[in-house]
């Protein structure tokens, strides 16, 4: 059984990219929980248009709901441009607005979420900045639970 997207084929593993501005928290949790909840159905990546350190609060909260963040690491998306992607999908504002051209998605696509780093200024301590990842966290695991009725893909 194939995939179909708009009535065009597409690869029996469509690949989706996660974009965001550092690459740090958001689009690295959409992949992470992309790779859990939907196992080998995707090839899964996440870049950014301007990365910077991967955020220890990210990896402290991805890892209490059970999804190790091993290996992850912030990336250029310039570092992607050979991959040719059925799928963009930019989970901040930012993002969407500096979006490189991918001649082979199918599809680019916005969902953006709020930035847990920005929401965390201002706390007290480390217990209450985690309060906004994982509120994230939460909201981004519930996207990606319908992720291919988003994408729009029906199997035939």
């Amino acid at each position: 059984m194939g995939k179909v997207v708009e009535g065009r084929p597409i690869s029996e593993k469509p690949k989706v990219l996660f974009l965001c501005t550092g690459n740090s928290c958001r689009s690295q949790m959409a992949e992470a929980w992309t790779r859990r909840l939907w196992g080998d159905a995707f090839e899964v990546y996440s870049a950014g248009v301007a990365p910077t350190r991967m955020d220890p609060r990210t990896v402290r909260v991805m890892e209490e709901a059970g999804v190790p963040m091993a290996g992850y690491r912030p990336k250029h998306v310039d570092t992607l441009r050979d991959v040719s992607f059925d799928f963009v999908v930019t989970v901040c504002d930012h993002a969407r607005e500096t979006c490189p051209y991918f001649p082979g998605a199918h599809k680019i696509l916005h969902r953006g979420f709020e930035d847990p780093p920005v929401l965390a200024r201002g706390a007290t301590s480390d217990e209450e900045a985690l309060g906004p990842y994982r509120k994230v966290r939460d909201e981004i695991r519930t996207f990606i639970t319908v992720l291919p009725r988003f994408l729009g893909i029906e199997t035939v």
